[in-house]
């Protein structure tokens, strides 16, 4: 028989700086982003080049959420047609140490290769290799 849970006395804490601190950088393309605006300002079509893949539309939806959260500051810059400059703040320098730390482990991920321990996730074809492996159905079975 399971001994019964029993009830926590303490509060809970205010919020993890952990918990803040990864709900930023789990936002779609946020990491990118500031690893993107870390060596110097870059205006909107600058960052769509830097970030091939990243939509127009998600990638105006993060520097929102990021300027809103004091990691990166907008600049409208006074030319004709008006240019806008975004670049990261001092707070959102001190994101990229953790992102290098971060990039380093992958690359180390990286060389281990898919085979490098026992909780190693499948490669994508590895389902459809122990499909081929089965025998056929004929719609006849």
């Amino acid at each position: 028989m399971a001994l019964p849970v029993r009830k926590n006395r303490v509060p809970p804490p205010p919020l993890c700086p952990l918990t803040l601190c990864m709900a930023l950088l789990r936002g779609a393309w946020a990491p990118n982003v500031i690893w993107s605006l870390s060596g110097q300002p870059r205006r909107f079509g600058e960052l769509r080049v830097d970030i091939p893949q990243i939509s127009a539309r998600v990638l105006s939806a993060r520097l929102r959420e990021l300027e809103a959260k004091g990691v990166v500051s907008r600049r409208v810059m006074p030319t004709s047609p008006p240019s806008v400059e975004y670049e990261l703040t001092p707070l959102g320098h001190e994101l990229v140490p953790a992102l290098r730390a971060i990039v380093e482990v992958g690359r180390k991920l990286d060389v281990r290769g898919p085979h490098a321990g026992p909780h190693t996730v499948p490669g994508p074809g590895a389902r459809s290799r122990r499909r081929a492996a089965a025998p056929a159905r004929s719609h006849a079975d």
